[in-house]
C-alpha cells in the first residue's frame, strides 16, 4: 500500500469508528476463506460490515473517536465488525464465534464505552433494536384490542340479554 492509499484507508477507517454503533474486535487466525466469507456475509446481512485491517493503521484511525480505548487490543491477526446498530454486530460475531473456535473475541466498543469479551458476550445476548420496536409496537398494540374487545363485548351481552327474552316469550 502506498502512502496515498494508506492515508485514504486511516481516514476512511477513521469514519467507520466514528460512525459506528458497536465495533467488534477478534482474532481469526486459521479461519478459511470460506469461512470468512460466510462471517461477512451474515454481518453484511445484519446491517454491518466486516474489515481486516493493519494494526498500526487501525491504531491510527482510532484516534479521536470515542473507541480510542480499544486500540490495544489490536495485536496478531486482527479483524473488526461493525455496524450502526449496537447489537448487530457482537450478536453475529458471538453467533459465529460458537460455532467456529478459530475466531475468538477479544472484545470491542459500543461508544465511548470498552467491552472486554464477557461485555460483547453480554452486549449480543440483548435483544436488537428490530426486536426492541417489535415488542415496542406488540406493547402498543395489545391495549388498544383489549380495549376494543371490552367495548363490543356490553353489545354482545345486550344482545344475548335480548335474545333470550324473546326466545322466552316465544315459549309462552
Amino acid at each position: 500500500m502506498e502512502k496515498a492509499e494508506k492515508r485514504e484507508f486511516v481516514t476512511w477507517l477513521n469514519g467507520t469508528f466514528k460512525e459506528s454503533g458497536s465495533v467488534v474486535v477478534a482474532h481469526y487466525s486459521g479461519l478459511t476463506v470460506a469461512q470468512m466469507s460466510d462471517l461477512r456475509l451474515k454481518v453484511s446481512a445484519a446491517g454491518g460490515a466486516v474489515k481486516v485491517a493493519k494494526n498500526r493503521l487501525a491504531k491510527i484511525a482510532l484516534q479521536g473517536t470515542e473507541s480510542e480505548g480499544i486500540s490495544n487490543l489490536f495485536t496478531g491477526q486482527t479483524v473488526i465488525a461493525y455496524a450502526v446498530d449496537p447489537i448487530a454486530a457482537p450478536k453475529v460475531a458471538v453467533e459465529f464465534a460458537k460455532a467456529n473456535d478459530k475466531l475468538v473475541i477479544l472484545g470491542g466498543s459500543m461508544g465511548s464505552t470498552v467491552l472486554d469479551a464477557e461485555g460483547v458476550k453480554a452486549l449480543a445476548s440483548l435483544p436488537s433494536l428490530d426486536e426492541l420496536r417489535a415488542k415496542l409496537v406488540g406493547m402498543v398494540q395489545t391495549p388498544a384490542t383489549r380495549l376494543a374487545v371490552l367495548t363490543s363485548a356490553p353489545a354482545g351481552q345486550i344482545a344475548r340479554v335480548i335474545g333470550a327474552h324473546a326466545r322466552k316469550n316465544e315459549a309462552a
